[in-house]
């Protein structure tokens, strides 16, 4: 009797947005998705067994944006890297300030599309979206409605800040962490503990850009 595929491993290529998208689609006995650019800027999909070709493209065009500038900036933080390793010595400051500069800039388009389309799904109303490096915090909502974002989210994957996104989106309709904010966080994002999680674990890397 044939063992049934756990696991696949397949070499994709879709075209969208007048551009060519490779990645490499992983598909396993999982219930989530998620999507990952590498330090030399291949793409990555993570997703259940069953899967079609028209949801991965719905995805992909959802995520391009963030694929395809997320992809130049990794390209330019790896060759960063490895002039660094071969010339054992530290990344021009000149450098890595430029690169802080493109991820800042990238964040202040990228971040607040996102918001929006969240927020038309979710209802309610907020002020402002301001990108800042927040020490502490990767987001937070005041109380008169402004949202505030760290920029070094940007650095993350897609789905880790859309969580960090609907998060403070959540915050529109409870100013607090009750178990009706939890509840609505999870209504509209089922598997948010996993993406809680991956910051929870992974969050001191995005301070890493060198």
């Amino acid at each position: 009797m044939k063992k049934k595929a756990t696991k696949i491993e397949e070499e994709y290529s879709i075209y969208i947005a007048d551009q060519n998208i490779t990645f490499l689609l992983i598909r396993s006995n999982r219930k989530s998705y998620s999507m990952e650019v590498k330090d030399d800027g291949s793409l990555i999909l993570r997703t259940p067994l069953r899967i079609s070709e028209t949801f991965l493209k719905k995805w992909l065009m959802e995520k391009k944006e963030w694929i395809f500038e997320k992809q130049s900036l990794q390209k330019e933080r790896y060759e960063l890297r490895k002039k660094k390793q071969e010339e054992t010595g530290t990344i021009d400051p000149m450098h890595k300030a430029a690169l802080e500069k493109r991820y800042r800039k990238a964040a202040k388009i990228y971040i607040p599309q996102r918001v929006e389309y969240y927020s038309k799904q979710m209802g309610g109303s907020y002020q402002t979206v301001s990108i800042r490096e927040q020490k502490t915090r990767w987001g937070s909502c005041s109380s008169n409605h402004t949202l505030s974002f760290n920029w070094r989210l940007m650095l993350a994957p897609p789905q880790v800040l859309d969580y960090v996104i609907v998060h403070e989106l959540c915050h529109l309709t409870h100013m607090n962490h009750s178990k009706e904010f939890w509840d609505l966080v999870e209504k509209i994002m089922p598997d948010y503990k996993e993406k809680k999680q991956w910051l929870k674990e992974n969050g001191h890397l995005l301070y890493e850009i060198s």
